[in-house]
């Protein structure tokens, strides 16, 4: 059986990480928990060290968080996981894909949102990432860990970290896609607006393919 560490990076998530990292203990108890802290002026290392195996403080930044986390964590897969998204599947469930051997993967994605919209934004989500094969950090991207130590991790740049990733990864290798769900948090279309929020992100991702560099983009996805 192979074994499976995850990784997941923080900045002020007091509210969230301790209920996920119960929830990751329960569900996958075998699982290795890694939190890579990128600075937070909360409580959130507080409550991280309660629960994880390793707790690893670094600088702020998702991809130079994650590929500390992925250095250091021994598991055979290592599966990258947002603060707030929560797998919906067992372990004995995610186990039956890994010994399938894949080299690396991503899950479907459900948003949190129980409004009919949100279930026209997920499907269009999933279409997207079938299609192009690239999933992004709500999908729980996984992959051997001898996979990421030769690919040497995520790009260190700020934004885009996971598609830059994806797109390396697939000339090699498809990925395999978990049919069951992650459920990630939709509060960034709740607090900002359905619509401003969809077409936000899809500027981002057109003014990267175009080329646009990931700092620029950064900072106006700050703004």
């Amino acid at each position: 059986m192979p074994s499976v560490s995850f990784i997941i990076p923080v900045l002020r998530e007091q509210e969230r990480i301790g209920d996920l990292l119960c929830e990751l203990r329960s569900r996958y108890p075998r699982s290795e928990l890694v939190v890579v802290d990128g600075g937070s002026d909360d409580a959130t290392v507080n409550e991280a060290m309660r629960h994880c195996d390793q707790l690893l403080i670094g600088p702020a930044g998702r991809a130079a968080q994650m590929n500390l986390g992925g250095r250091v964590a021994q598991g055979d897969y290592l599966c990258f996981l947002h603060a707030d998204s929560h797998p919906g599947f067992s372990e004995e469930a995610l186990q039956v894909y890994l010994r399938r051997d894949p080299d690396w993967g991503f899950c479907r994605v459900r948003l949190s949102g129980d409004r009919w919209v949100f279930r026209v934004i997920e499907w269009f989500m999933n279409l997207r990432s079938r299609i192009t094969r690239i999933g992004t950090g709500d999908q729980m991207l996984f992959l051997r860990r001898e996979l990421f130590l030769d690919s040497s991790g995520f790009d260190a740049i700020p934004l885009m970290e996971d598609v830059a990733y994806c797109k390396r990864l697939r000339r090699d290798a498809p990925p395999l896609v978990i049919r069951e769900a992650v459920t990630t948090s939709s509060r960034r279309w709740e607090e900002r607006g359905v619509l401003a929020t969809v077409m936000r992100m899809w500027l981002l991702r057109l003014a990267y393919f175009l080329g646009v560099s990931p700092q620029r983009l950064a900072h106006y996805y700050a703004s």
